[in-house]
């Protein structure tokens, strides 16, 4: 099937990066967008635009609905989910298909069967690819106390159908276990109308790594290597680097041969991540695989020289794959960093407003996944990310530093942002040496402050910023509102130490 106009579902960054590459194809595209986003970059740039209406997420980017009818009228015979949003909903790639739509990623019933964590462990399992050891509710005549008992303490619960953390509990010991499995299935139950539970073996020191695979729909599949996501906060990934220190020939040879094998297993199409954890004595196990593109799909581009969307869309075309495994070379290192509206001091709350002031850092090899601008305004109503900053470097020293370099001089004036907690992160002496695992912020930086150097440029553009609202406005409650737009006035944002 010609794909010859592509609708993107989504916002933001990612609805940019899907455009620019389908544009670079010659295919004409076409943006959605709710109501607080048509003035967004996405929807300038794409050939054309239709909007969505009420900004809630659920009256907008995830109503199917609405999507497809958007596609219709538009013309588009295909559509790109992105990543979050409808991107892993097995219901919206049915009905794209039952629409003559082609669903840019695999299919339905590949989404839904790894959709379910459960399940998609039983079917690991059975294709050989190892398990982190624990409970899925099949066992019979055991319950999830009494499998505690079996795997032993500490263990992790987590919801079958769930991501991103939610309702995923660590208990330690006995003590509290049942209540932590009443606050699990709540959790469950309320983010994903599902409160069945799984449980596994809570692994010491875990590495997060993950494979990035690409198959066509003619059988043959291809990894293209891995990458390192332990650095998280909340159980959501902040920075990313490949390749992963932890890594050798062997190793990652086996893990990707597991990939893949996992991936055939299941007959997998278009791009996708099979998702490990490592352990301290280097055991792999398989944790789930996601069914869609990643966030950080862009280092791996950086250091593979591949272009995974245009891959997305070419295999969804009927293309096969005409990258051999042997012939896949990985140079250099690159690391992304996510640049979220939120405030890391005050338990990543998230921020909105207006940005005022965005400057990007320039330079060989550093490359900006963005959807903002000056002037963009950040809702309450989706995800904080605002962008993802990639460098690429010789090596990991050099693109460590690059990235620091990068983050020092990266402006986001009007809202308050992570940067000068990443910069604090990838200054750290353990993430220098490549000592990391997932509990790595929770270990190093429980109480942090934004207590943080600031370069000069940020300073100067800040005290710009600020004068420029600080003229005298004679109308009522004006004060109020230059003091709270002052970058000076937020506790915690702007602070300067030795």
């Amino acid at each position: 099937m010609e794909i010859t106009k592509v609708l993107v579902a989504n916002r933001g960054e990612i609805a940019v990066r899907i455009i620019r590459a389908c544009q670079e194809m010659g295919i004409p595209t076409v943006a959605v967008y709710s109501d607080v986003d048509k003035s967004c970059l996405h929807v300038e740039m794409a050939e054309e635009s239709l909007p969505l209406g009420d900004p809630t997420p659920a009256q907008s980017y995830l109503n199917i609905p609405k999507i497809i009818d958007a596609a219709k009228k538009s013309g588009a015979n295909a559509v790109h989910p992105g990543y979050g949003f409808l991107s892993e909903n097995a219901k919206f790639a049915k009905a794209c298909a039952d629409a003559g739509i082609k669903f840019i990623g695999p299919t339905a019933e590949v989404i839904e069967g790894m959709g379910d964590k459960i399940a998609a462990k039983r079917t690991m399992r059975m294709a050989g690819v190892p398990v982190i050891p624990g409970f899925t509710g099949e066992e019979k005549n055991e319950t999830i106390e009494e499998a505690c008992q079996r795997i032993g303490f500490p263990v992790l619960i987590k919801a079958s159908a769930g991501g991103g953390g939610k309702g995923m509990k660590v208990v330690t010991s006995p003590d509290g276990l049942s209540e932590a499995i009443a606050s699990a299935r709540r959790e469950a139950k309320s983010s994903f109308g599902n409160d069945e539970l799984l449980l596994e073996k809570y692994l010491s020191k875990p590495r997060h790594i993950e494979f990035q695979i690409l198959a066509d729909e003619h059988g043959h599949v291809v990894h293209l290597f891995e990458r390192e996501c332990s650095i998280q906060r909340r159980h959501q990934k902040v920075i990313e680097e490949t390749p992963s220190v932890a890594m050798d020939a062997e190793l990652r040879k086996k893990m990707g041969d597991a990939a893949i094998m996992a991936a055939k297993t299941v007959g997998y199409s278009n791009a996708g991540t099979v998702e490990f954890m490592l352990d301290a004595d280097r055991n792999f196990y398989f944790l789930e695989m996601n069914t869609r593109l990643q966030v950080e799909h862009a280092i791996t581009e950086m250091t593979t020289g591949i272009d995974i969307v245009k891959w997305q869309i070419k295999i969804a075309s009927g293309e096969p794959l005409t990258l051999e495994q042997d012939k896949i070379i990985q140079r250099g290192h690159a690391i992304e960093c996510r640049i979220y509206a939120e405030d890391p001091g005050k338990g990543f709350m998230p921020s909105t407003g207006t940005l005022k002031t965005v400057e990007l850092p320039t330079g060989i090899n550093i490359r900006h996944d963005t959807g903002i601008s000056q002037g963009s305004q950040i809702s309450p109503f989706y995800d904080p990310m605002l962008a993802k900053l990639i460098v690429y470097g010789e090596d990991r020293k050099d693109a460590s530093r690059k990235m620091e370099w990068a983050l020092s001089n990266y402006i986001a004036l009007g809202v308050t942002t992570n940067i000068p907690f990443l910069r604090a992160i990838i200054h750290h002496p353990s993430f220098a040496t490549g000592d990391i695992d997932t509990h790595f912020i929770e270990t190093y930086f429980k109480s942090w402050s934004s207590a943080e150097v600031l370069p000069p440029e940020v300073l100067i553009a800040a005290a710009i910023d600020d004068l420029r609202h600080s003229a005298v406005v004679d109308e009522p409650g004006a004060e109020a509102a230059q003091e709270n737009h002052s970058p000076w006035a937020h506790a915690g944002r702007w602070r300067i130490d030795s």
